[in-house]
């Protein structure tokens, strides 16, 4: 059931993960991704060089900007992060001043899971509650995996791929590693399993597999698998590989790095022919679907999570 508000909204916010845009903010960066985590200064070193690699920029931020702009929405539309500038109690902040009172937000996650969903909901009440009792008024739009626009833009992506390889590959569809813990209070498993497989069907494969990447955690964590590097490692001599993020919205790091780069070594020193799918990103599709699933909600309320939807945070390393 929907939810109707008594007053309209009259603004948009789109919160997003965030990411560093020089050298200088890799490192302030990853503190931020990992505080209260406990998570060695070594291993966020480590993690540090993947976006060095890059000269330090992440592609997020940017592909944020892309997103918004083509959306072109009937409403003022602010963008805050979580872990990086612009930051989420900042854009609070400046839409209060603004005179802001109602606001509809849209993570840029299209699944459900703690980090994806619930804990976006948790940093937006924290960002009012630094700002205080003038801050306006935040409905959140729920998980959007199932959206034609997200699946059928995604599925042009596939195609694109396959015009490359050719019918006979497989299709190892991934998303980001969580704790099983995790995994089992939500939905995410099985909203990527039914996008892949809705996915698939709708380009004719007829191999697919779901696989998971960018684990962080420790060791005596149980994490979802298999990792992509080791799907890939037990796979030598097969068909190729059309590997597809399914699980990210954009090119970001973590797509550039551990696929591009890093699955991308794995599948050639396995002898296997690997070609990479794009992301959703600014396709017409999907920027079509958001813009549709935005007026929706401005239209009818938002559908509120439960409050046991998605529980646990993530003790580890992002």
């Amino acid at each position: 059931m929907y939810v109707r508000e008594v007053e309209p909204y009259d603004a948009i916010l789109i919160v997003s993960f965030g990411g560093p845009e020089k050298r200088e903010d890799v490192i302030p960066f990853l503190e931020n991704v990992t505080r209260g985590r406990g998570v060695p200064r070594e291993r966020l070193e480590g993690v540090a060089h993947h976006y060095y690699h890059f000269d330090g920029r992440s592609p997020i931020n940017d592909q944020v900007r892309a997103l918004i702009d083509a959306l072109r929405l009937p409403l003022p539309v602010y963008w805050g992060n979580r872990n990086w500038h612009p930051l989420i109690p900042d854009t609070l902040k400046r839409m209060t001043d603004d005179g802001i009172r109602r606001v509809l937000a849209l993570a840029t996650s299209a699944f459900g899971s703690y980090s994806g969903c619930r804990q976006y909901l948790e940093n937006i009440e924290q960002a009012r509650h630094a700002v205080g009792n003038t801050a306006p008024a935040i409905d959140k739009i729920g998980p959007f995996w199932d959206h034609p626009g997200f699946l059928e833009a995604q599925a042009d992506r596939v195609r694109d791929a396959l015009a490359k390889v050719g019918s006979e590959a497989e299709l190892l569809f991934t998303a980001h590693s969580i704790p099983r813990a995790m995994a089992v209070s939500s939905p995410y498993v099985s909203q990527l399993e039914e996008a892949c497989r809705r996915v698939a069907s709708m380009v004719g494969a007829r191999q697919w597999r779901l696989v998971y990447q960018s684990r962080s955690g420790p060791p005596s964590v149980p994490w979802l698998e298999p990792d992509v590097c080791d799907y890939l490692r037990g796979r030598a001599g097969r068909d190729p590989i059309i590997v597809v993020p399914i699980g990210f919205l954009s090119d970001h790091i973590e797509v550039l790095w551990d696929l591009d780069e890093e699955a991308a070594s794995v599948a050639r020193e396995s002898g296997i022919y690997m070609e990479r799918a794009g992301t959703v990103g600014t396709h017409p599709k999907f920027v079509e679907g958001l813009r549709d699933l935005i007026q929706e909600h401005l239209k009818q309320g938002v559908r509120r999570c439960g409050a046991d939807c998605c529980p646990g945070q993530n003790p580890t390393a992002s």
